[in-house]
């Protein structure tokens, strides 16, 4: 009774939650085990548009290669069609820093995405259950996590679907066995190497002992965990726009006051940047009140104080780099990271800007160098009497960090010339002794 019952439940789940997969073209992924094996049955019985995928790891020797003879008998039994995949897991693993599993499920995931564009899938659907809802409830409780990490695996994923999710394994096992259905049983679940296993071998057994009722506990205790994350979206959406001052490129500004002005600055601060990589938590709350210049950083990301702001940044963007370029007296066009530099002869001076500057060319010694500023820099402002700093000059500036990391200087034999994109030297301006102009343009 139980497995008509569950197939009956099935068909009702897919018409009132997923009525959409009934009109779709469906990729089911399917390993040859339990889950996947009775997720196909039950959408081959509901006559749904279904084709399988399978990924051949070849991380468990024959194991892994009569997993997918298994698949491909399978497929030619239900008359379906099959896409089967062959993987160096272990090479891909160590080429990208990864762990097994992790670079398992990279490769398995790309590979999905890849069919689903090429081959004009609508979706894609794997096997996971309210059991492995739990399971990965109790792992992110035990590593730590924020609210989204309690609230459960989701059912819809922009283009994955987990039809599967209301079900607990033993609906499952007890489904396959009533019509007789066959898998294939992955040795490696047996070990309690992984964490995963740990806790469905001997923590959720006993939770299961103690209360008959655990899952539908469970799923009632992640709705409210769900609806509990809808109100604080909603909160969290609104103050981030109250503490975003600006958005460009590369970098986000937030405003410091906002912050300080919430009642728990630390719980909107991990929100707003858990997503980014961040995990010294004590660290980017003390950068509020830290000195200007003070950075707290992520494997990917900055984030930065300066003064009246946070400012956020991937680490690439502004990595200083090593390099400089040399420029020789015959150059006309020199292509920079920042944009391209003209150099022309010029009969007299017109316009200028911060983009262009005229200087006098004989007071020049070729080549001259392109470099990043340096702490100790010094230049003589043009218009200016005197000798500034350039440390002094971008804070009278009010260069941010990441402003100063982004300025390149010309120099003539390690001379500043030009602080470029910002003021000339005095000691190169054109005066009316100059006999030769050289205009140079930044476009």
């Amino acid at each position: 009774m139980i497995t008509y019952l569950m197939l009956d439940k099935f068909k009702s789940h897919i018409e009132n939650n997923l009525q959409f997969l009934t009109e779709s073209r469906v990729l089911i992924a399917i390993s040859g085990g339990l889950d996947s094996v009775v997720l196909t049955y039950l959408c081959h019985q509901l006559e749904m548009d279904i084709t399988l995928a399978h990924c051949n790891f070849n991380l468990r020797g024959n194991e892994s290669d009569d997993d997918e003879t298994f698949v491909l008998d399978l497929a030619d039994t239900l008359n379906l069609e099959v896409f089967v995949e062959s993987f160096d897991t272990t090479a891909y693993a160590k080429s990208q820093k990864l762990s097994t599993q992790m670079a398992a499920r990279d490769l398995r995931y790309n590979w999905f995405f890849s069919l689903v564009e090429s081959l004009n899938f609508d979706y894609i659907l794997t096997a996971h259950h309210t059991d492995d809802n739990l399971e990965t409830f109790l792992i992110n409780l035990t590593r730590g996590t924020g609210l989204n990490g309690l609230t459960g695996i989701p059912e819809i994923n922009d283009t994955i679907v987990r039809p599967l999710l209301p079900f607990s394994r033993g609906d499952i096992e007890a489904y396959a066995k009533t019509y007789g259905l066959k898998w294939r049983e992955d040795s490696s679940n047996t070990s309690d190497k992984y964490l995963r296993n740990k806790l469905r071998h001997h923590v959720i057994p006993v939770l299961k002992e103690t209360n008959t009722e655990l899952f539908q506990n469970f799923k009632r205790t992640l709705e409210h965990l769900n609806d509990t994350a809808d109100i604080v979206a909603e909160s969290l959406n609104a103050f981030e726009k109250r503490a975003i001052d600006s958005i460009e490129d590369h970098q986000i500004k937030f405003k410091i006051s906002e912050f300080k002005k919430s009642n728990n600055a630390k719980a909107y601060l991990f929100e707003l940047f858990k997503d980014y990589g961040f995990t010294e938590w004590n660290d980017v709350v003390n950068l509020l009140d830290a000195q200007s210049g003070k950075q707290v950083l992520s494997k990917t990301h900055r984030l930065i104080k300066d003064r009246a702001h946070l400012i956020l940044t991937d680490i690439d963007d502004f990595e200083l780099e090593k390099e400089h370029i040399d420029i020789n007296a015959i150059d006309k066009k020199i292509q920079t990271p920042f944009g391209i530099l003209f150099f022309d002869e010029a009969d007299t001076i017109f316009k200028t800007s911060k983009a262009c500057i005229f200087v006098d060319k004989d007071k020049l010694k070729f080549p001259l160098r392109l470099r990043h500023w340096r702490e100790g820099d010094a230049f003589h402002p043009q218009g200016m009497n005197g000798k500034k700093k350039l440390s002094k000059y971008f804070k009278d500036e009010k260069l941010s960090l990441l402003d100063k990391e982004k300025v390149w200087l010309l120099t003539s034999d390690d001379t500043i010339v030009w602080v470029i994109g910002m003021r000339g030297d005095e000691r190169f301006k054109v005066t009316d002794h100059t006999a030769h102009i050289l205009k140079i343009t930044l476009d």
